[in-house]
């Protein structure tokens, strides 16, 4: 089939070796690639219940059959794993240029095995792989890996590595490519860290084979002019980066602040997109083949590099109380140093703002450092301090979950399934709150961004207090979604494409006949396996809740005041939805259905 090199390969760490493998392309049709492919290949060749960190944990690096083609933000890769974090299948997704890169390389999949005796690395140059000792570089933070790999490899090699957080095993670590691109949720880092693997060093000089490049040109023109004219990908992630949403959700009095214990923050201007472009702003980026551009490179001072995603101006801004953007720019600077998830960093921080404001973290525990809603000067601090697991940083470092838990108070974590909630009060908008708790990899947006039709008005405007209908929306989001992430295209697409749209782009590169229903019965498809694989690792229907706080408390005040997520009325209605039964484990039925 177009669209695919045909090959995994498969690295054994505790052995030393290397292998080729024939992709299985009638498991790339079942799947598509990304996050499908890696789910469908953990469930095939690991026990759910292991250890996440014990060697027989495997951890896959996944290309999409759109990855490295010539189609819109045809740049994404996957990381796919068991999640120290959650227990749960972990897929973290990103751009850049690196899963460009390996897929010029020659290869779909990357399988690592096993744990290396000692630090090591993986070099990649077309058909030639080797594992490389990387003792000098154990300890060192991304962007000196980053620099001395390229230094000592293929010009327009690129990079992905892991900081001292995925070293020291973090729960909360990420895997950092092309320097600020994030794989960050789950604890992806800490997999990679617990096989003693610090980078995968890529270059490559080939590229997918595909059917028609007229075909390709006129349809990729099609896309593009639909992209630039709608208002979200061609004004504002352009204009303002992901950062445009800092105004909108304070405006509508759902951002999180000072741990969600409120929804309407006073500083929220000062964090916004329009000032981080108007005083910070030095030039937009943009991942492989990305029209839209919403990347930020900044400049704070003598120093420069890739700013802060929206998630991340709230979690060290809003969540932390605190509205002085260049603290929050540092301290996503040492999240990318050392390999953090900003939204868990931020939000671990901000828990343990509200553990030490109800006294169960004393100040003798603080070392000197301050941890007070609002303080401006030493969130970057408690970031350096989690990436290197030092003092009360070590506790942190767990994630919210289990720092809260550790002083008897897990309630006080905002998280589902132990990861840690981003940036959308789901007390004032139903449908996300819904989303999160039925994520498969616990409290995560980009599962099913429900965010577009009930704030953004994409495809339609919603009622986002309304809990009437959310199931059907959560359901077909999180359907296109999986298929979206295991195409290798950016979510961000989305906005301005459909179903239909996606199964165009994939006949096009790849010579099939998808229909828009093909696609979103594949995403269902990975939705289903992956929630197959959490029950088998000993999750239950139980897990999909939220925090008591946000079906209990009413928000205090602002355009949302005096509501709370009606999570009980949705979760029936979206087991049916799903064709699940009423204890929300997929039946034998749907299974079968699904092929499954």
């Amino acid at each position: 089939m177009y669209g695919y090199n045909g090959k995994i390969l498969r690295v054994n760490l505790t052995e030393g070796t290397l292998k080729t493998e024939n992709l299985d392309m009638d498991m790339a049709r079942k799947f598509l690639g990304g996050r499908g492919l890696g789910t469908k290949l953990m469930m095939n060749e690991v026990d759910p219940k292991v250890d996440p960190f014990s060697p027989e944990n495997k951890l896959f690096i996944v290309s999409g059959p759109m990855t490295g083609n010539p189609v819109a933000t045809g740049g994404r890769y996957m990381v796919v794993t068991k999640s120290p974090l959650s227990g749960t299948i972990a897929s973290s997704n990103s751009g850049g240029k690196w899963g460009a890169e390996m897929k010029f390389a020659g290869w779909d999949v990357i399988a690592f095995e096993g744990k290396s005796e000692n630090p090591v690395y993986l070099s990649i140059e077309d058909d030639k792989a080797e594992l490389l000792p990387a003792d000098e570089l154990w300890g060192t933070t991304v962007s000196y890996t980053t620099k001395k790999l390229e230094e000592n490899h293929a010009k327009g090699a690129k990079v992905l590595a892991i900081g001292p957080a995925g070293e020291n095993l973090s729960l909360i670590a990420a895997i950092i490519n092309d320097e600020d691109r994030a794989a960050g949720r789950s604890g992806v880092g800490a997999v990679m860290g617990s096989k003693n693997l610090k980078a995968v060093v890529v270059k490559g000089s080939g590229a997918p084979d595909v059917p028609d490049q007229e075909k390709i040109k006129e349809l990729n023109k099609k896309q593009l002019g639909i992209i630039k004219e709608n208002g979200v990908t061609g004004q504002g992630l352009p204009t303002y980066g992901t950062a445009v949403l800092v105004n909108i959700l304070n405006e509508l009095g759902s951002l999180p602040t000072n741990n969600f214990q409120k929804a309407l923050f006073e500083g929220a201007e000062e964090i916004s997109g329009e000032t981080l472009a108007e005083k910070y702003l030095v030039k937009r980026t943009a991942c492989y083949r990305c029209p839209i551009g919403c990347g930020r490179y900044v400049k704070v001072g003598d120093w420069e590099g890739g700013g802060p995603e929206y998630e991340t101006l709230w979690a060290f801004g809003a969540s932390c109380g605190i509205s002085d953007m260049e603290s929050i720019i540092k301290a996503n600077y040492w999240c990318n140093e050392m390999g953090l998830d900003t939204i868990s960093a931020g939000a671990t921080i901000a828990a343990a703002m509200e553990l030490h404001q109800k006294g169960y973290i004393k100040d003798e525990d603080l070392d000197g450092v301050s941890l007070e809603f609002g303080n401006i000067t030493d969130i970057a601090e408690w970031t350096k301090r989690m990436g290197y697991g030092q003092g009360l940083g070590a506790k942190m470092a767990m994630g919210s979950y289990r720092l809260a838990e550790s002083y008897g108070v897990p309630e006080l974590s905002m998280s589902v399934k132990k990861l840690e909630m981003p940036a959308y009060d789901p007390r004032g908008i139903m449908g996300i709150g819904l989303n999160y708790a039925t994520s498969n990899r616990g409290g995560c947006h980009v599962r099913g961004y429900t965010i577009s039709p009930e704030v953004l008005g994409l495809p339609e405007q919603i009622d986002r207090f309304e809990a009437k209908g959310k199931p059907g929306w959560v359901k077909t989001f999180q359907d296109l979604t999986a298929a979206i992430d295991s195409l290798g295209v950016c979510l961000f697409t989305s906005f301005a494409l459909g179903a239909d749209d996606y199964a165009e782009m994939c006949n096009a590169i790849c010579g099939t006949d998808y229909t828009g229903k093909d696609i979103l019965k594949i995403g269902e498809r990975i939705y289903n396996i992956e929630r197959q694989f959490n029950m088998m690792a000993g999750l239950t229907p139980a897990d999909d809740t939220l925090p008591r706080r946000l079906l209990e408390d009413e928000i205090p005040e602002g355009p949302s005041k005096g509501h709370v997520n009606r999570l009980a009325e949705m979760l029936p209605v979206y087991y049916s939805e799903r064709g699940w039964g009423t204890d929300g484990i997929p039946t034998k039925e749907k299974l079968e259905e699904l092929g499954l």
